[in-house]
């Protein structure tokens, strides 16, 4: 088939790598402009701007799409389907009904659960069991379009928004070959999404990786596990910020002290911290202005003492006693 495709993050890379392999026309790659990233501010490619360069495929970078110029490279390159993952820009009606075949979307959550820009990460913090990638005919609503396939995958009991984030590139990129044959030959379905059950997975901002150590132990860990490596959990040390690189489930229920208190300090396990109702083990961290280490180099530079609830904010009436 031929293909206009539209993408970003590395997300989208498996899918036109994938698509690449099978042998479909990609006529063009359209992602966005190159921009600065990192401490220096350097102006950094998308990855699908790296990718299609490796292919060897015609590549574009647009602002926007949104304009009659586009609409008319876009009917001048006359693609069969318009693939979109994470391309970033809400699309105009004119630019979704111009290919014959459709503007196919890959979206990382089992719609209509978790429409948006986060799912990744919202279903892991929300404490979903399972999730997966669904493929849908592309309409005017964002992510509001008719199903074509989806496909399931169980959530791992320790997995990071990141670990899953690169599964369900993986996952969703099969999907698209398997979709883009149904529709080759005329028997893609088309199930209309259900309005009750739909909710929305916005997106992240960096306080939502704050740690909040009154909640259960449950959603503290899986607060945790959703926003690594992005926007990277974090507590506070003595009023300093301390990033939570990794952890692990520790006692469910219970409450063997006050929320954000040191419980156990273990070599091998790491700092065990109290929460609203059992509690978290911090494994690997990341003082403020430090490189990352272990929590047993931590205990030991930083000397954190069981009883004492250094976990707070600057100032905070609660905090160590």
């Amino acid at each position: 088939m031929r293909i206009v495709f539209m993408g970003t993050p590395d997300f989208a890379v498996p899918s036109l790598r994938k698509l690449h392999e099978k042998g479909h026309d990609i006529a063009l790659v359209v992602t966005q402009p190159d921009r600065p990233a990192g401490r220096g501010r350097a102006l950094r490619s998308p990855p699908v701007k790296d990718a299609a360069t490796a292919l060897g495929l015609p590549l574009e970078q647009h602002e926007t799409v949104n304009t009659d110029e586009f609409v008319e490279r876009l009917r001048a390159l006359a693609p069969d389907v318009l693939v979109v993952a994470a391309f970033g820009q809400i699309l105009r009606e004119d630019i979704l009904d111009c290919p014959p075949g459709g503007a196919v979307n890959v979206h990382a959550s089992l719609l209509p659960r978790y429409r948006g820009v986060a799912p990744i990460n919202w279903v892991i913090m929300k404490g979903e069991s399972e999730t997966g990638v669904t493929t849908m005919f592309m309409a005017k609503k964002v992510d509001a379009g008719e199903i074509i396939l989806t496909r399931k995958i169980p959530i791992g009991d320790r997995e990071t928004a990141g670990e899953l984030y690169d599964r369900l590139a993986e996952l969703g990129a099969d999907l698209l070959i398997e979709t883009l044959e149904l529709i080759d030959a005329g028997e893609a379905p088309r199930s209309a999404q259900d309005p009750e059950q739909v909710t929305y997975a916005r997106k992240l901002k960096k306080t939502d990786a704050e740690i909040d150590w009154s909640k259960d132990a449950a959603r503290v860990y899986d607060r945790i596990r959703g926003t690594i490596p992005w926007p990277g959990a974090f507590t506070w040390y003595r009023g300093r910020v301390l990033r939570v690189l990794e952890a692990a489930r520790g006692a469910c229920a219970g409450n063997r002290g006050q929320p954000g208190e040191v419980l156990t300090l273990d070599d091998e396990k790491g700092i065990e911290v109290a929460t609203g109702s059992g509690s978290v083990w911090l494994t690997r961290v990341r003082p403020e202005g430090k490189g990352a280490m272990d929590a047993a180099s931590f205990v030991r530079g930083y000397r954190p003492e069981v009883g004492t609830r250094p976990f707070e904010r600057a100032g905070d009436e609660e905090g160590e006693r």
